[in-house]
């Protein structure tokens, strides 16, 4: 078995066990017969490989997985993490598939074509929640796209949090004690002090985040009903790649599906609206209503005007 193959057979595993429970000759064979074992031209897998595989799978992804209940002989996943970390899992495997296709095949080039991709910030990722855990105090410069000007900021970090790729600090600025979002691309000469903060902000992000879409100014409106009519066509796409986790559809015809979401009507939203253009359509609430219009009308304005 190849050493650098185990994060392919985790990955695999998973995928088959979250199908449905299976014995280990349904999991030898579903291997086997994988595109991946095919390429990578592996021709076994032992039940020893299996149970040492399961034991690290507990250990990377905090997925229990057991046989034997009540007499059965097939393997299942008894327990999952909670959302937050099923969700780094999902990512975390999903990075492994792609990185596997990658890495073991050097023509990957001529076949895969990534997104050009500036940096994101993620070179402060550890040192940053690093200070979270520990209540570090942080300073660094950040650079403000709206004014065009880099400051220096002493901050006390909270949170991180990703919206469309990036990633976001969240911390209480000790100039005014204010609670802002810092973009971490936007982040240099980042420093950890060795002082701790003695505060205790009582701030719930998680419950904050469940009606958020995007980064937002924490302080803005309660999160409200909002409904969309998109055309049959662009439904389709939402309906397989949900905007928000409280999406639902409450109206399907032949020509339209309408959906409901419960959070935040933010700028980032509305952004995320307005590029599907005539596909869809706001209801309600009215306020928002409003302010595609204005949107629309300015946009349009930017043409009609003489140059």
């Amino acid at each position: 078995m190849k050493k650098d193959f185990y994060l392919t057979r985790y990955a695999l595993i998973i995928k088959k066990l979250e199908s449905a429970p299976a014995t280990y000759s349904q999991l030898e064979d579903y291997l086997l017969n994988s595109f991946e074992f095919q390429d990578a031209d592996i021709k076994s897998y032992s039940i020893r490989t299996l149970q040492r595989d399961i034991r690290e799978i507990s250990n990377l992804f905090n997925l229990s997985i057991h046989n034997k209940k009540k007499g059965d002989n097939r393997y299942y996943i008894e327990s999952r993490p909670i959302l937050e970390v099923d969700e780094y899992n999902q990512k975390l495997l999903e990075s492994f598939q792609v990185s596997n296709a990658v890495n073991h095949h050097p023509d990957f080039a001529d076949f895969i074509f990534f997104e050009s991709r500036k940096p994101t910030g993620v070179e402060h990722f550890y040192e940053i929640f690093f200070a979270i855990r520990n209540k570090r105090v942080v300073t660094f410069e950040h650079y403000n796209y709206k004014n065009k000007l880099m400051t220096s900021r002493k901050v006390h970090p909270l949170a991180l949090k990703e919206s469309k790729d990036r990633w976001y600090l969240i911390a209480i600025d000790t100039k005014d004690k204010a609670l802002k979002s810092f973009g971490l691309d936007r982040i240099n000469y980042l420093d950890v002090n060795k002082n701790k903060f003695r505060e205790k902000y009582k701030y719930n992000f998680r419950e904050h985040f469940k009606n958020a879409f995007g980064v937002m100014n924490l302080t803005e409106q309660n999160p409200q009903k909002i409904v969309l009519k998109c055309s049959r066509h662009q439904g389709e796409y939402i309906r397989s790649f949900a905007l928000h986790q409280s999406q639902k559809e409450i109206i399907e015809t032949p020509e339209e599906i309408v959906f409901e979401f419960f959070l935040h009507p933010t700028y980032d939203f509305m952004q995320e609206i307005l590029s599907y253009g005539k596909e869809v359509k706001v209801l309600e609430p009215k306020k928002l209503v409003e302010e595609i219009k204005k949107h629309l009308q300015e946009s349009l304005g930017n043409y009609s005007e003489d140059e």
